[in-house]
This record gives structure tokens, sequence and C-alpha cells, in this order.
């Protein structure tokens, strides 16, 4: 099993992002991601054998919760960088909880043998993948002339594991961010 964490986001930023991701679309021949697809990952698991599942899930239960997390979705980047860009993002701003929330979830994982990431935790929806060297001048040009790139504020209040398997995505399981 194919396994990560991920906040939601809700229908009607969903919603927002389809309207600007369409508007982009045929200015560039990228492999576009599905937006009933679009979540806010907290922790990439990765392989993990189907007989531990309840293991993962038992150790995801004693995460902290650190409360609502605040997610504003606005701006639009590359990664690597803009001359060499890979991956197509929209930017994620939110205060210190998805940090904590991000950090304490993977120390969870990790006592179970889940490797720790060596890089910095950069929260972002990844809108689209550029998988050769396509042209990207006219979607530079509709970025450029964008009214706004501020596609809303929402809080969660759960966070969630799933499955990816086969480019969908199965939730099999809630985590609370409040204590009840």
């Amino acid at each position: 099993m194919r396994l990560f964490t991920a906040l939601d986001v809700p229908s009607e930023i969903t919603a927002r992002l389809r309207v600007f991701v369409d508007h982009l679309r045929s200015s560039a021949k990228l492999a576009w991601s599905p937006m009933e697809n679009l979540h806010v990952t907290t922790k990439f698991i990765g392989e993990w054998p189907e007989r531990r599942l309840q293991e993962i899930k038992h150790a995801l239960a004693s995460v902290p919760p650190p409360g609502p997390v605040e997610i504003a979705i606005r701006g639009v980047g590359w990664f690597p960088n803009a001359r060499n860009p890979r991956v197509f993002w929209a930017g994620i701003e939110s205060g210190p909880q998805l940090q904590i929330l991000a950090r304490d979830t993977e120390r969870a994982v990790a006592t179970l043998g889940v490797p720790v990431e060596d890089r910095e935790f950069h929260p972002h929806l990844t809108l689209a993948r550029r998988r050769d060297a396509a042209p990207l001048e006219k979607l530079r040009h509709l970025l450029a002339a964008a009214d706004t790139t501020d596609f809303g504020v929402f809080a969660a209040t759960s966070f969630f594991l799933y499955q990816s398997a086969g480019g969908r995505y199965t939730r099999l399981n809630e985590f609370p961010l409040t204590r009840i």
C-alpha cells in the first residue's frame, strides 16, 4: 500500500482552482493534477504492508492535536525553480499549527520505521507536473495577466490517512485536530 497523510481542501476552494487551471490548461503540455486529488500533504509514508495498517493508524492517532489549522491558498510557483520547472504549485500560507502537525506526524510514524524527510517541509498544492521540456511561454504570459492567485482560506479540523493507487486516492482514516 502506498500511503500519505493530508489535509483536505474544501470544495469551494477546489472550484476556484479548477476555474484557474482550466484557463491555463491549453497553454502548456503539462500533466495537470485532477482537482479532486488536491490535498495538503503533511507526510508521505510511501509503501506500507497492508498487514501493518492498524499500526500506522494507531501511531497517527497518537499525534497531539494542535487545534484547527488555518490555511490560505495563495500564489503560484515552480519547484525546484522557475528556470528549471518540474512542478507547478499553488502556495500554502499557515500559522505554526501546520508545521507542528507535520513534525508530530513525522515523529509518530518514524517510530514504526518510516524514513524521516531530509528536506524541509514546504506545503503546497501540486497543480501540474512538467514531464519534458514543454514550452511555457504562453503559460507564463497567462500567469502574468492573472487577476488573482488568492483562492481562499479555510480551517482544517481533521487530517486523513490516504492510500494512493493508480492515480486514485482513497481515504482510510480520519484524525481530529482538536480534542473532543
